[in-house]
């Protein structure tokens, strides 16, 4: 018998979609939709990367967390690149490679069995169990998605209506 039963495992996929897919994702997309091409691959200093940047790193580390830890695929990323990354993608671009990216992932998520959350796979450089990667990959994209959403309402002056219509007083 599994440590871990089935709704275990379905209960964790789903709330990682849901906080990465449905919530994460769409509101990255709508910091996208504010920003003009230049405004996403300005650097506001040397010490901070561009909102694109971001992006790129988000995919990059999706991409070797979830899909070669978990799914097995190749582990092409190249890191570096996501931060040296000057410009010349579009925001359509940066969109549609993070939808396909998502679909792929979706897939991965779809298949893990209780046993894979057990599982323990070398990712980056480190030895972590699927439980792991599924929270890292999580917490990481929540966190970059708050720079993403800080960036646009510091620079053009909006609140970006995340929770429009929902009372967050409510008890």
């Amino acid at each position: 018998m599994n440590a871990y039963p089935e709704n275990f495992k379905n209960l964790l996929v789903e709330e990682t979609k849901r906080r990465i897919i449905e919530e994460s994702v769409p509101r990255i997309k709508k910091c996208l939709s504010k920003l003009s091409v230049e405004e996403i691959w300005r650097h506001p200093n040397q010490e901070t990367v561009s909102v694109g940047n971001l992006v790129l790193h988000l995919c990059g580390n999706v991409s070797q967390w979830i899909l070669a830890g978990l799914g097995n695929f190749p582990d092409t990323r190249e890191r570096d690149r996501e931060f040296s990354e000057a410009g010349g993608i579009s925001t359509e671009r940066l969109i549609k490679d993070m939808d396909d990216l998502m679909l792929k992932v979706t897939e991965v998520l779809d298949q893990l069995s209780p046993d894979d959350l057990l599982k323990k796979k070398r990712v980056q450089g480190f030895e972590e169990t699927g439980i792991a990667i599924l929270i890292h990959v999580t917490e990481h994209f929540s966190y970059h998605t708050g720079q993403i959403t800080y960036y646009v309402k510091a620079n053009k002056n909006i609140d970006m209506n995340y929770y429009g219509g929902i009372d967050l007083n409510k008890k």
